[in-house]
């Protein structure tokens, strides 16, 4: 990138635009090449709105952070955005994005316009993943799974450092393994996906379902278990097997080094990695076990992901 009279901007004052959209709140960020965070802000999604009050928005606050580089003296290069889904990253299509209500948005093309910039579309999991096997926990590991637990469950398959996205940008969606035929019902429509028993949303559920108590949250059950409660600790047991059952099939499917766990539910640490680890291991039988480590870039990993894939974008246009 140059400046004016001909001479490239330095490394260290270039910086890309990225966005991490959930259909609760946006994670939002201006990310240096080498994949620091120079500045962050917290805006809500408000998907209540509609698809293209959300879109609006994503614009505008693109735009202020734009704006906010330039005024720091830095110079932005390109926009990256990440949204929940199924996402077209080829085309830049948001192909179907429920918590948000995108369908067939063409955000790519929408945010260069605005911007004037190059930009990219990427999916949520797939760039946080991105971002784990470059720099964050995954890193020095060729083939990283990361998995992603939190309202729901999904997984990137990171390959030397670049996500895999399939046939129809849907890879990954390990929470809807079925694990437990005729089990409890999955907001996809199945019975018994991983998703409907080990998310930190389903082992929330089935504890305030079954003691009664209303709101109780998975790390609520997590800290009961950890106390003495018998029901709390069946209820964790029990999520984490369905896990193991859901992990040891992304093993077989996948063959990787590292398993990088993320998500609200890795807020857990060691109540969730230990169990889960052993749990795996007494299920495998020839399959290497692959090592497993918590996520390491915490909630600015699809920040820093969206910026690393629109660098991307930009070496190869250059």
């Amino acid at each position: 990138m140059a400046e004016p009279g001909g001479h490239a901007t330095p490394a260290q004052h270039r910086v890309v635009v990225a966005l991490d959209v959930g259909g609760t709140g946006m994670k939002c960020a201006l990310v240096r090449p080498d994949g620091t965070v120079h500045h962050t802000e917290r805006h809500p999604t408000l998907a209540e709105r509609g698809p293209e009050a959300v879109l609006g928005t994503i614009l505008d606050v693109a735009e202020g952070l734009a704006t906010r580089a330039r005024a720091d003296g830095l110079e932005p290069v390109a926009a990256g955005v990440a949204v929940p889904g199924v996402v077209d990253e080829e085309n830049g299509l948001a192909v179907w994005s429920s918590n948000v209500g995108f369908r067939d948005v063409p955000v790519r093309a929408r945010l260069s316009e605005r911007l004037g910039l190059p930009a990219v579309l990427g999916h949520d999991v797939r760039v946080g993943g991105t971002a784990e096997a470059r720099l964050g926990a995954g890193r020095g590991h060729r083939h990283v799974l990361f998995v992603a637990i939190g309202t729901g469950i999904a997984a990137a398959l990171i390959v030397d450092g670049v996500g895999y996205g399939g046939g129809h940008g849907a890879a990954g969606e390990v929470g809807h393994i079925v694990v437990r035929p005729g089990g409890p019902l999955c907001p996809c429509g199945q019975r018994g996906c991983l998703e409907s028993l080990a998310s930190a949303r389903a082992i929330g559920l089935r504890y305030a379902e079954l003691a009664g108590v209303p709101g109780a949250t998975a790390l609520d059950v997590v800290t009961r278990a950890g106390a003495g409660d018998a029901l709390a600790r069946t209820v964790w047991r029990e999520a984490i097997e369905a896990l193991a059952d859901g992990m040891v099939i992304a093993q077989a499917l996948y063959d990787v080094g590292v398993f990088v766990i993320g998500g609200g539910l890795a807020e857990a640490r060691h109540e969730l990695l230990h169990p889960l680890e052993q749990a795996f291991r007494e299920r495998i039988t020839f399959h290497r076990p692959p090592e497993f480590v918590r996520a390491g870039l915490g909630d600015e990993a699809g920040c820093i992901g969206s910026a690393l894939l629109a660098l991307d974008h930009l070496e190869k246009t250059q």
